[in-house]
């Protein structure tokens, strides 16, 4: 299977690094559509059929209360990114279907998935 993945500009660089180590597709805005619009990054992960990673909760407001098109949001939030980056690619590899579609939170104990 194939791990498309779009990362946030929020996201520590170190993840975007392990995450394509782990063998997954990284598009990272950072690199190729520095500073546009929140709205902008999740249209670009949405038209790439892409889950979104996050670490900016502003995500949460354009899903949920402003109704925009996502194909799935993971959330990040945690605070020892280091020992987390192993946790993080695991998650995505092992859920990631099931990722897509929906808004998710990843913490250092728990994945929560939301309908």
């Amino acid at each position: 299977m194939s791990y498309h993945v779009v990362a946030d500009e929020s996201v520590d660089f170190r993840i975007v690094n392990a995450l394509r180590n782990e063998g997954l597709t990284v598009f990272a805005i950072s690199e190729n559509l520095a500073s546009i619009k929140d709205e902008e990054v999740l249209r670009v992960a949405f038209e790439n059929n892409s889950l979104l990673l996050t670490e900016d909760k502003d995500f949460g407001e354009l899903v949920f209360r402003l109704h925009l098109k996502h194909s799935g949001i993971l959330l990040l939030r945690l605070e020892d990114k280091e020992t987390s980056l192993l946790w993080i690619a695991k998650a995505i590899k092992t859920h990631y279907s099931q990722l897509l579609g929906k808004f998710s939170v990843l913490n250092k104990n728990k994945l929560r998935v939301k309908e």
